[in-house]
């Protein structure tokens, strides 16, 4: 029997959810400036979970990453302050970030040091860094332009921008030789490592691109704000996690899919847009979010339960 592609469940949920909400609220919900507005609302949680893809699938997690999108938008705020023009300002951070993600892939890759440690510590590094590169208060800054990345329309920018990453990432995960070297380190590190695979090379690529593209969406974040901002994206990390894993994306690493990560982070987009349409306060949005969290991973449990008894049998 031929398997079933793991974003396929995370698919059915998010059109489910939505059927739910489009029947609940069809005035407002299905309204196609509502529809543009939960796109833009995915792209930074969308962009930072592609990255995380790469690192849960090598087994590996990024507690980092709501930090590093803040110490980008600070980053990026100083360089525009500082008359730098928008695209090469631009560049600058995210390349900033990318940086901080080859450091952190040398530790974890090269350094074999546990990833959860690392990336710990890098989250209040990154957080510390922001506030002392803002002296502890926002930074205003003309976004020279940048404020259009993310505009109320079809031709915004930073939608297709999330799109091509998207695509590039899952090309590059199913076929490149990288692709099937990350996910070899997932599966089993011990034997990716026989078979002559540079695992702490791996890891440092990793890392560095997933950093990467939480500067780009750190970019994104800066064109809604319009403003550096130290303690912005607190906790986002976590939302990146839960995208990843609703995504299909087993903790333990081997796996992962870019289009199941991507459907997540717009299943978490709608739950919250949906229940602010049905008027519901912001915690019972946090409870639905964590009940489809823990039943994705109960039903990826289940599934590989099946495949395995079905391989034995």
């Amino acid at each position: 029997m031929k398997k079933r592609p793991p974003w396929v469940g995370p698919l059915v949920a998010l059109l489910l959810v939505y059927a739910l909400f489009a029947a609940l609220t069809p005035d407002t919900f299905l309204r196609s400036q509502n529809l543009l507005t939960m796109a833009r609302q995915t792209v930074v949680v969308g962009i930072c979970a592609v990255g995380m893809t790469l690192v849960i699938a090598t087994g590996g997690i990024d507690l980092s990453t709501g930090s590093l999108v803040a110490f980008t938008t600070v980053v990026l705020a100083k360089l525009l302050r500082a008359g730098v023009p928008a695209l090469p300002a631009a560049l600058v951070a995210a390349a900033a970030a990318g940086l901080v993600g080859a450091l952190v892939g040398t530790l974890v890759g090269r350094a074999r040091m546990v990833p959860f440690v690392v990336t710990l510590g890098t989250m209040s590094a990154l957080r510390g860094a922001a506030k002392g590169l803002a002296s502890e208060q926002k930074i205003d800054a003309d976004p020279r332009g940048l404020d259009a990345l993310l505009s109320s329309d079809l031709t915004a920018p930073g939608l297709w921008i999330a799109a091509a990453l998207a695509i590039l990432v899952f090309a590059v995960l199913l076929f490149t030789r990288f692709g099937r070297h990350v996910f070899a380190v997932g599966s089993n590190e011990a034997a990716a490592r026989l078979c002559g695979i540079d695992t702490g090379r791996v890891k440092l690529a990793v890392y560095t691109l997933s950093s990467l593209l939480a500067g780009v969406a750190g970019v994104m974040e800066f064109s809604t704000l319009t403003v550096g901002d130290p303690t912005d994206s607190i906790g986002l990390e976590l939302e990146v996690i839960a995208a990843v894993v609703i995504g299909g994306a087993p903790l333990s690493g081997g796996e992962g899919s870019v289009a199941g990560s991507v459907i997540g982070a717009l299943l978490i987009t709608v739950i919250r847009t949906g229940g602010v349409h049905l008027g519901l306060p912001s915690w019972v949005q946090e409870i639905a979010t964590g009940a489809i969290i823990v039943i994705a991973v109960a039903v990826d449990r289940v599934r590989r339960a099946r495949g395995a008894r079905a391989a034995a049998g």
